[in-house]
């Protein structure tokens, strides 16, 4: 239970199905986490207004200390991908190794059969092969399987998605019919531990990255300005480079061997094939033969049809039918079939330009 409206709705929809629930927070920032005061990730109104839902609700609620695997599964690699020149994606890794990692392993010391979530997302099961599916919200606008894709077998069997079937406007209104105060409460989208957006000044802040120069350099190698760090660049960035150019320019490529930002034009951000690495597949172990998909290469993109050739140790090369712009090594890229999730891999360096 997070303290917004989608978990708690979950919550009162779960009692209505007859099933006994128990409210779980995770904290997963320490006691001086620079964002404390925000009502995000740790902050003490999200952690009040849970209780008070679960209070509402009549429910058991607690409160668990994730902070140390927080900081080792999810702050680590989001450093660590930034210094490599990829550009990472926390919920993924979080929803894998945490809401439905640790959480399942401390749903089993509760004696608890299923661990609920607020995820706009369906689960079902394949008559044909007997395989947990996972498929696409009802609600498409506010549709997070994109975030789910890495979840294997096993932890799709201990999951439950009351709000699958539902819209934003629905769950909102199962929040006021059980009277709850998180029912008007907006949303945030942002990443809970950057809630103002500015990554490179958490990195910063938090000690993760220092400031180190480097080359800023076009398609042919010529240096045309400095950089204070590849970790605070993003492919496809155009603003604050700090460049003078006859054209605009972008960042195509961060070259942590090298430690140099590469910038083209805006063609250059048009990626036609790449790779993917540590795939995971939902409806079968493997694809026994290339899939025609709807790929998304980043949580707001809309989806591209491509042809996915799957490889060996987990590879896999898609080939996009329409090139798209700045795909981002780092980034999930998820593949669907109308509103299923045929699973998806992590886009791989030195092959997405």
């Amino acid at each position: 239970m997070s303290g917004g409206v989608d978990s708690s709705a979950a919550a009162a929809l779960l009692l209505e199905q007859g099933y006994d629930v128990v409210g779980i927070t995770l904290k997963l920032w320490p006691q001086d986490c620079v964002n404390r005061a925000e009502d995000k990730c740790c902050g003490p109104q999200a952690v009040m207004d849970a209780r008070s839902v679960s209070h509402t609700l009549g429910i058991p609620y607690y409160l668990i200390d994730e902070a140390a695997d927080f900081q080792k599964q999810v702050i680590h690699y989001f450093a660590e991908e930034y210094k490599a020149g990829r550009t990472p994606n926390p919920c993924v890794m979080c929803n894998e190794k945490l809401k439905f990692g640790a959480l399942i392993s401390r749903a089993r010391q509760l004696g608890a059969e299923f661990v609920a979530t607020g995820h706009f997302a369906r689960i079902e099961k394949s008559p044909a092969s007997g395989r947990l599916l996972l498929k696409r919200g009802r609600d498409s606008r506010k549709d997070q399987s994109y975030f789910l894709f890495s979840l294997k077998q096993e932890q799709l069997a201990r999951t439950l998605f009351p709000l699958g079937e539902l819209t934003k406007s629905d769950t909102r209104c199962v929040a006021r019919e059980s009277h709850l105060k998180t029912a008007d409460k907006e949303e945030s989208m942002e990443i809970c531990f950057v809630p103002d957006k500015d990554y490179g000044k958490f990195l910063q802040s938090a000690n993760l990255v220092q400031k180190h120069r480097g080359d800023i350099v076009d398609l042919q190698g010529r240096v045309l300005g400095q950089h204070e760090g590849i970790e605070f660049y993003t492919i496809g960035q155009r603003r604050g480079l700090g460049l003078s150019t006859p054209a605009p320019v972008y960042v195509v490529e961060l070259d942590a061997a090298n430690n140099r930002v590469v910038v083209g034009g805006d063609s250059d951000l048009d990626r036609a094939e790449f790779n993917v690495e540590r795939c995971n597949w939902i409806p079968w172990d493997a694809p026994a033969e290339p899939l025609e998909v709807m790929a998304k290469v980043r949580y707001n993109h809309p989806g591209a049809a491509a042809t996915v050739i799957p490889g060996a140790n987990g590879r896999a090369k898609v080939i996009l039918h329409t090139p798209q712009r700045a795909i981002a090594p780092g980034q999930a890229c998820v593949f669907y079939q109308d509103d299923l999730v045929l699973g998806g891999g992590w886009i791989a360096r030195g092959d997405a330009r």
